[in-house]
């Protein structure tokens, strides 16, 4: 608790306007972070099986910007609206501990990303081996990193406390300008924790843009290429130019805030300078997902997509909460044949502009099979057809008369005829409609029947 009464301490330093404007700033964020990280959760479980490993760090990243907005935007808003710290002395080690570790283990993951980034893109030789192992590995090394400073202030090397505007928990500022021990963990802090981030961010981005760069003169005679090149290096630029300005807006405040309390008169700095930073570090849990969900194509075509599918589905869900009749049918196979005689220019017709017979069948619904793939699996024995020999008048050659002279040379091509099947079903979010074409073969050829 440091040098302060508990009561004192925990009591709002800042004017109760301005603890009701944190209040609701902090509720928007945290909506818009619960929103955003869920919804990049989502389309990456969605697309597990398509994951790149580099795209690991950035389910990582919004696996602890969640925990991080869980954790400390519903303590930090309910005590706003207060004017105080409503949770006691060990709430607030714990919600300072959370901070600190979800925080970090974020900045960890932007480093390491960026630095991922910069090997794929700039020694591809090396990056095409990063799989997903690695991948694991070093998201484990990004929480161990995290842990170790977060749990350093539990060991006393530093300490958490309440923050000088009183309504949120963090290090003990005061006691790190006082104690030689609490400000050699700031400083470890900030040079470990931001400027070496800082640094490695900047340098793998800036390589990353002079790579894109000397590409781009290097694809300029390839002119069917250039548009493609230069919409990649559209996004490489955004991407890189976004990490970078959100690092610096999210964290840099609280880096030179933390200098000042630590080196400087702690008593002349106002309240407010402590709260502004810390909003604008809790801010980095929307930007991110914006980042990394709006300016990846990948990843906005599968929001485009599920998130469509989703809202159909709970239009869905609605309508047939209320009319429960029409949503209970079982989707449906029909399957249209039609044989087509294929002909060649060289060998036309008696009657060149008649247009090849046709014979139409008759639609067939597969009512013995509940699953549509299941049924089409299955086909023909489970949708009234045994054998091929029972549509023998199907599979029958109607020979076309052609020359001796020619009969070896396009004998694959006047016996053969296309069968056209598709499949008609209600669409779902895992049924799709399905278009197959069939080759016939003549019938004394040998054909393997399941």
């Amino acid at each position: 608790m440091g040098l302060l009464d508990e009561d004192t301490a925990f009591h709002s330093n800042i004017p109760v306007p301005l603890d009701i404007t944190v209040a609701v700033v902090y509720s928007v964020f945290g909506v818009c972070s619960l929103f955003g990280n869920s919804t990049l959760l989502y389309v990456s479980y969605k697309k597990k099986h398509l994951l790149k490993p580099a795209e690991y760090f950035i389910i990582n990243l919004a696996v602890s910007d969640l925990g991080l907005t869980l954790s400390l935007y519903p303590m930090a808003i309910t005590s706003s609206f207060y004017h105080r710290w409503l949770y006691g002395k060990t709430v607030c080690s714990i919600y300072a501990f959370c901070g600190m570790l979800f925080g970090l283990c974020s900045l960890t993951t932007l480093t390491l990303l960026s630095m991922v980034c910069f090997v794929k893109v700039c020694y591809p030789l090396y990056g095409n081996r990063f799989n997903p192992v690695h991948g694991r590995l070093l998201i484990a090394c990004a929480w161990v990193y995290a842990l170790l400073f977060a749990c350093s202030p539990l060991a006393h090397w530093g300490e958490y406390g309440p923050e000088p505007y009183g309504t949120a928990c963090c290090i003990d500022w005061r006691l790190s300008n006082q104690h030689t021990t609490a400000r050699s963990y700031t400083v470890a802090l900030f040079i470990f924790c931001y400027i070496l981030p800082c640094c490695v961010i900047v340098a793998s981005y800036t390589g990353i843009l002079i790579t894109v760069h000397t590409s781009r003169k290097t694809m300029e005679q390839h002119a069917s290429r250039q548009t493609h090149m230069s919409s990649i290096q559209t996004i490489i630029v955004k991407l890189s130019v976004a990490v970078c300005i959100g690092f610096f807006a999210a964290w840099s405040p609280y880096a030179v805030v933390s200098m000042w309390a630590a080196f400087g008169q702690i008593e002349s700095i106002p309240p407010l300078a402590f709260a502004m930073p810390a909003m604008f570090a809790k801010s980095s849990t929307i930007y991110n997902p914006i980042v990394y969900l709006m300016l990846r194509p990948n990843f906005r075509r599968m929001m485009r997509r599920h998130m469509g599918t989703l809202c159909h589905a709970c239009l869905r869900g609605c309508l047939c909460s209320q009319c429960p009749a029409n949503c209970c049918s079982k989707p449906e196979i029909r399957v249209r044949l039609r044989t087509v005689h294929r002909q060649t220019d060289q060998f036309p017709s008696s009657n060149s502009s008649a247009q090849p017979p046709m014979e139409a069948l008759k639609d067939h619904s597969c009512e013995k099979c509940k699953d549509v793939f299941e049924c089409f699996k299955h086909y023909p024995q489970m949708c009234g057809v045994s054998n091929p020999a029972a549509n023998r008048d199907l599979s029958k050659d109607q020979d076309t008369p052609v020359p001796q002279t020619h009969k070896q040379k396009t004998q694959s091509v006047y016996h053969k005829k296309s069968l056209l099947a598709t499949m008609c079903a209600k669409r779902t979010s895992e049924i799709d409609n399905l278009h197959i074409n069939l080759e016939m073969v003549p019938g004394h050829a040998k054909v393997a029947w399941p």
